[in-house]
């Protein structure tokens, strides 16, 4: 009988390792045909030399191709080929003038098992059978070695655990998916955030709240939102990105879930739960720069933050496209009610994928685990915060600076651009809702644009310095240069087409600015961030307090005229201090 197949030229143990069965003691079994147990013991140092020098043949012993072996209650079973004429089975081959009695009797047994053996080809195991009887003459039986001819000596496996091929989401980057969790958080952020703005409308007609109580109530997100950036920032240096991020979107979720409650039970309640929202998201941003400081190479950390802030932008389209339709089919409270109960979702896949550094992660693979680790610096977790080294240092003033003179104007430029649109464009109150959301669709293409162009940058050789300081220029002055036109254009089209692009050019602050924490100071980002993001959230306040009050003394010019002045001097203090380096360690 021929055991003629298709095997590895080279080594045919290499896959057949020695099982418990061999090392006891046990028969071995080949498709059922009981194999004596000693005449293998002396063949064991042999198991992985090369095939050629286990099938020898000699007068009165035959040495086997390969030895097989099986756990307790499992037969291994094959199916050979060979491109030559025959490789013979130490089953078949056994001289019959052998004074071994084993020998004769593992010969014995082939014979007599031969019809049986060919039966139990076809059935299920770890490898297929198929055993192919040829008749010959014993005594011309020769044992060849296995030709090395390409294709005839490739071992397959058509079932076994040598190595599963794993789906194309298991081998997604597992750094990706910490980044597209952070997306998602941020696009439930500014969801649950903008909602207000919509449903005020019917809230303020229900409860009969004049201009001044819904000023109130949308001003007493900032009290809260403003308690914990700083903190947020010590948190997360302290604990972990991961606690940080989770606690906030739970927070701020149940805040929102409430939301339409505490209207019900009274003003001083829904002041109290809209400053509890700006708690929960106040420690979004310093807790997100701390976790992807620890998992993002710094050849990818402007495309991955620019990901991330874009699903702030998103989260604003979608949650001002999606709350009227909500409202006017079940009333507001559905849209705090929805909106809300979506951070539970997201929370339950946070606890299962996502982890504070890839040092605590036993899932992450070792190669992307070397690339994460090898172009970072130091994860250990922050005990003390030396405030003093980080507010002696100029380039943490060029982020507090720059920071708040890129804020007046992008705040002042989201809060009162509708009023623009009616007020000088003569648009009605729907296009101007709609007009609205250009800004958010173009400041979310154009972060990950420029965050593609600066990683592109850095991987080409140019210094981080210099890349943060090119893409936090065209942040600054791109929006400087399209607000002096406003007062040149002559149709709203064009004054829609200038303000869509000074939004565009804003979002290249992400590979500017909003990328530098992490370049001075990784192991301090989200105190960093905190700092700097609440000047640019009093800012906010008081840019778009101070608006209102050139308004009523002046024109949209004068407005826009502070916004370009602050831009300039943003861009002078950003190109003089600021740097790519690590200056905190």
């Amino acid at each position: 009988m021929t055991m003629s197949g298709l095997i590895s030229n080279r080594n045919f143990g290499s896959f057949l390792a020695p099982g418990n069965g061999y090392r006891s003691g046990k028969d071995i079994s080949i498709s059922g045909v009981a194999v004596a147990k000693d005449p293998f013991s002396r063949w064991q140092h042999k198991m992985y030399l090369p095939l050629e020098e286990k099938m020898r043949t000699s007068q009165n012993r035959v040495e086997p191709c390969s030895l097989v072996s099986h756990q307790s209650s499992q037969c291994l079973n094959f199916k050979l080929r060979a491109s030559g004429r025959s490789c013979c089975s130490f089953l078949s081959s056994a001289p019959y003038g052998s004074n071994n009695v084993e020998q004769r009797e593992v010969y014995r047994l082939g014979l007599s098992k031969r019809k049986h053996a060919q039966t139990e080809a076809g059935k299920a195991s770890k490898f297929r059978v198929n055993y192919k009887s040829e008749e010959y003459d014993i005594a011309e039986t020769k044992m060849k070695p296995l030709q090395s001819a390409e294709g005839t000596g490739e071992a397959i496996l058509l079932e076994g655990n040598l190595q599963q091929v794993s789906p194309w989401w298991q081998q997604f980057p597992k750094r990706w998916v910490v980044v597209l969790l952070c997306f998602a958080a941020f696009l439930l952020c500014n969801m649950d955030r903008v909602n207000m703005s919509i449903a005020i409308l019917p809230m303020s007609q229900e409860f009969n709240w004049n201009s001044a109580t819904v000023g109130l109530i949308q001003s007493s997100f900032f009290w809260g939102y403003l308690l914990t950036q700083i903190i947020g920032g010590i948190w997360a240096d302290k604990l972990g990105g991961k606690v940080v991020l989770g606690f906030g979107v739970v927070w701020w979720s149940i805040a929102t879930v409430l939301t339409p409650i505490a209207a019900r039970l009274g003003l001083p309640c829904l002041l109290i739960m809209r400053a509890f929202m700006g708690i929960g998201e106040g420690v979004a941003m310093p807790a997100m720069n701390n976790i992807l400081s620890k998992w993002i190479p710094v050849s990818e950390r402007s495309r991955s933050l620019a990901l991330v802030y874009s699903g702030m932008y998103l989260g604003s389209v979608t949650g001002l496209a999606f709350s009227p339709l909500l409202i006017q089919k079940f009333g507001w409270p559905s849209v705090f009610y929805s909106f809300g109960s979506l951070g539970s979702i997201w929370f339950a896949i946070w606890l299962s994928k996502a982890y504070s550094s890839p040092k605590e992660d036993p899932d992450l693979g070792a190669e992307e685990k070397k690339l994460i680790l090898g172009g970072n610096v130091s994860k250990e977790p922050v005990s003390v915060i030396p405030w003093k080294l980080i507010l002696s240092k100029a380039p943490v003033w060029a982020l507090i600076i720059s920071h708040f003179c890129h804020n007046w104007g992008t705040f002042i430029l989201l809060t009162w651009m509708p009023t623009y649109y009616n007020q000088v464009l003569k648009f009605n109150l729907t296009e101007s809702g709609l007009f609205c959301v250009l800004p958010w669709l173009t400041m979310a293409v154009f972060a990950n644009i420029g965050g593609w162009i600066a990683d592109t940058l850095i991987s080409k050789g140019l210094s981080i310095t210099s890349v943060r300081k090119i893409m936090q220029s065209i942040g600054f002055l791109g929006p400087a240069f399209f607000l002096t036109q406003l007062s040149h254009v002559r149709t709203p089209a064009m004054a829609v087409l200038c303000m869509a692009c000074s939004q565009g050019s804003d979002a290249f602050s992400q590979s500017g600015l909003y990328s530098n924490h992490q370049d001075i100071g990784p192991r301090y980002a989200g105190v960093l961030l905190g700092l700097s993001n609440t000047a640019g959230v009093l800012a906010g306040v008081f840019g778009t307090a101070a608006t209102g009050y050139i308004l009523q003394r002046g024109s949209w010019d004068d407005v826009f005229k502070v916004a370009v002045a602050l831009y300039l001097i943003g861009t002078l203090v950003w190109n003089l201090f600021s740097t790519g380096e690590k200056v905190l360690d």
